[in-house]
């Protein structure tokens, strides 16, 4: 309680609103990009129909051992960004350890802001968001195992045909395990690139805002308006058709 009413009583304004600008973008754009993702083609969606098709092929493989494979290729990703963000947080820990040390290596970085060791101790804090991403690139991990065993318990494809709603209904399942550890996935990867915005903050608070805005427009373009992203569509288009309209 202490170090927060100090940070009120240090921070100077144009601080604090880039701070707010930061966190209010971070939160507003995962609740847009949520929303919009609900009434507009996007990556995710995308993918996510693919997945589902993918699914329904697993449920008609005799042998599922390509299913694996891919999967264990899903799942590495998050399991590298992870290892990485335990670095980051040890580097982190021991700037905040450093105290004065690490202030003075601050200022001698080109237009950096002069600021106090209790200010730079403030900024690191908003670093943290790297703690953030380790939660959700494991909580992706552990979800790509639960599809692992979705896989793993499929019935046999024999027992499959004579039950065709039974299999859309395993394949859904199954297709949702695999996109919600996509969508976790993603929010640890949206967590690293603000990061970079939360690095300007060393600078300046107008390059923090800045940064922020930037950053946010990059996920927006990526996600909603990218180059693969008209081609997962059709390729999601045509595998739907071609599967007998599965539900997106």
């Amino acid at each position: 309680m202490e170090l927060l009413l100090r940070a009120f009583r240090v921070l100077p304004a144009a601080d604090w609103a880039a701070l707010a600008t930061f966190v209010i973008g971070w939160v507003g754009y995962v609740q847009a990009a949520r929303r919009l993702g609900l009434r507009r083609r996007s990556v995710l969606g995308s993918t996510n129909r693919i997945r589902e098709a993918w699914m329904l092929e697993s449920t008609r493989r005799e042998v599922r051992i390509v299913d694996s494979t891919v999967l264990q290729n899903l799942s590495s990703a998050p399991s590298f960004f992870a290892s990485t963000t335990i670095f980051v947080i040890g580097g982190l820990a021991a700037a905040l350890g450093a105290g004065d040390k690490a202030s003075e290596l601050v200022q001698e970085i080109p237009f950096a802001a002069r600021t106090s060791a209790l200010v730079l101790d403030l900024k690191l804090l908003l670093l943290g968001i790297y703690v953030h991403a380790f939660f959700r690139f494991t909580w992706a991990l552990r979800q790509y195992t639960f599809g692992a065993l979705m896989i793993g318990a499929a019935p046999d494809r024999d027992v499959f045909t004579a039950d065709e709603a039974a299999r859309r209904s395993y394949a859904h399942r199954a297709a949702r395990v695999m996109g919600l550890a996509a969508e976790t996935f993603n929010d640890g990867l949206r967590a690293v690139y603000l990061s970079f915005a939360a690095m300007l903050w060393f600078l300046s608070p107008l390059a923090m805002v800045v940064g922020t805005a930037g950053v946010i427009w990059v996920l927006y373009r990526r996600e909603f308006h990218s180059d693969i992203l008209a081609v997962l569509d059709g390729e999601a288009s045509a595998t739907t058709r071609q599967d007998g309209g599965v539900p997106g």
